[in-house]
């Protein structure tokens, strides 16, 4: 009886620590797994600096205090484990939403901010969707700081006081984004610390520069500067070259003289909130009544509510200067190679040619 009761008690033990190990493993496992995983999901950037021969255990302790890692402990050992000999010193910018793998990169690599400076190129014909994204990226401000900067009527009335260019037109509560069009595309050098309007200050600050070259002329026309800076957004997604913009700005001016839809696809993409070639529209969102649509027939004669995205300098001025002439319609190929025509059926007639010919372009 007493050797059946050891032989129990052994096969108890057999089982049992296989079952104690896993555990231990699984929990070990879990332990590593959450503390590699960032702090949260959602961006909140962080600016740190690292000074010459801080040690190893100290930027630990810094990474902490800031909010960065959960254990400085488990990222001691992070290191050690990856074979990890050195942080640089240096200034950087990191984000909560970086696991260590992502952090460590950064900090052995060296200063991701020079001279607390940064330097961010915001490309021609982006909308504020897209700007704020930049942002996001490239400076303590979170992607949702944009919007709540924009939706902030003092700040905005403000503007309007300090930019001759600006008035209570941005206001319209049909407008998706109030400085949609006026943040002019280009490359600046900011304060690693730069706030949204620090940002929007030095944008709105060149956008003054290209227009008041062109203030009288502006005065002289039959536009004003929101119809000129929407129809140009409206050109800079329509054509490349810029003598093809200066005929599509005088395509879009005959098709408001004749009362004609504009029956541009960038505005109505832009009414949907849908980046162009990232899905097709839905007919629902194609017919919508929406401001921005210009293929609606309510819209006919009339340029959607507001700028679509910010356009370059060149968009602006093919405006400004557009090219007169007696087209009601064009169309580009595969190739970005605009074709004019006055007349529905020629402009029908150019299509059916690009598509049999390979070159109709497809979204």
């Amino acid at each position: 009886m007493k050797n059946m009761k050891k032989k129990n008690k052994k096969k108890k033990r057999r089982f049992i620590v296989p079952i104690i190990i896993t555990i231990i493993m699984l929990f070990g496992i879990g332990f590593c797994y959450v503390n590699t995983m960032p702090i949260q999901k959602k961006s909140k950037k962080v600016t740190l600096k690292i000074d010459e021969g801080t040690s190893i255990r100290k930027v630990t302790n810094v990474l902490k205090n800031e909010g960065l890692i959960r254990s400085k402990t488990f990222m001691l050992v992070y290191i050690r484990l990856n074979n990890i000999n050195g942080l640089k010193a240096g200034n950087y910018m990191l984000n909560k939403n970086m696991d260590i793998k992502h952090i460590l990169k950064i900090l052995t690599k060296g200063s991701n901010i020079k001279d607390k400076e940064v330097k961010i190129t915001f490309p021609e014909g982006k909308n504020m969707r897209k700007i704020a994204k930049i942002i996001d990226e490239n400076t303590i401000n979170s992607y949702d700081d944009v919007f709540n900067l924009l939706r902030d009527r003092e700040y905005l009335n403000t503007l309007i006081n300090d930019y001759w260019f600006l008035d209570e037109t941005i206001l319209n509560e049909n407008i998706y984004y109030p400085l949609e069009g006026y943040l002019q595309p280009n490359t600046y050098n900011f304060k690693a610390d730069a706030s949204v309007k620090d940002i929007f200050k030095k944008m709105l600050d060149q956008t003054g520069i290209v227009l008041d070259s062109k203030k009288q002329e502006i005065q002289n026309s039959n536009f004003s500067v929101h119809e000129i800076i929407t129809l140009a957004s409206i050109v800079e997604g329509e054509g490349v070259s810029l003598d093809d913009r200066k005929n599509i700005a005088g395509v879009f001016i005959n098709r408001l003289n004749n009362k004609m839809s504009l029956g541009s696809d960038v505005t109505t993409y832009y009414a949907a909130k849908v980046e162009l070639g990232e899905r097709d529209l839905y007919k629902s969102e194609i017919n919508s009544d929406n401001p921005y649509n210009t293929r609606s027939s309510k819209n006919a004669g009339k340029l959607p509510v507001g700028p679509i995205c910010n356009p370059g300098s060149e968009s602006i001025l093919s405006v400004i200067n557009y090219t007169p002439n007696e087209y009601l319609y064009f169309v580009a190929d595969k190739n970005m190679k605009v074709y004019f025509t006055k007349t529905d059926a020629e402009h029908n007639k150019i299509i059916s040619e690009l598509k049999a010919s390979g070159l109709w372009y497809e979204y």
